[in-house]
């Protein structure tokens, strides 16, 4: 019987999708709001929730792991900034908006920000 697959693979290899989804997550922390395409936007909030989550405990494990995958330039503003107003939330830190296409490329692109 065939499983469905949850994992977006937006159309690249394992080390090339952990790459993208780094610089991709690194950027949101930043800037709170970032504009992509629809498919990377999708594959980008599971990974940035559980990042959020991770933030939320607190702990010097919990901040180890988010190192491995922000820069720690990202990561203090996760812990100090962003992690406090979602204490009492349980999930959906993260909004997708579908904006215009893309005329280039008539690429479907989607604006994904932390909820406030």
């Amino acid at each position: 019987m065939n499983k469905g697959n949850k994992l977006h693979k937006v159309g690249r290899n394992r080390a090339q999708r952990r790459a993208l989804l780094r610089s991709l997550s690194n950027d949101l922390i930043i800037h709170e709001a970032i504009t992509t395409t629809e498919s990377k936007a999708k594959a980008l909030r599971p990974y940035v929730e559980r990042l959020v989550t991770h933030a939320k405990k607190g702990t010097v494990a919990a901040r180890r792991e988010v190192l491995k995958t922000l820069t720690p330039t990202a990561t203090n503003k996760l812990f100090h900034d962003i992690a406090p107003l979602y204490e009492s939330r349980t999930g959906g830190y993260t909004r997708i908006i579908k904006a215009p296409i893309r005329r280039s490329d008539v690429s479907k692109m989607a604006i994904i920000e932390l909820v406030k």
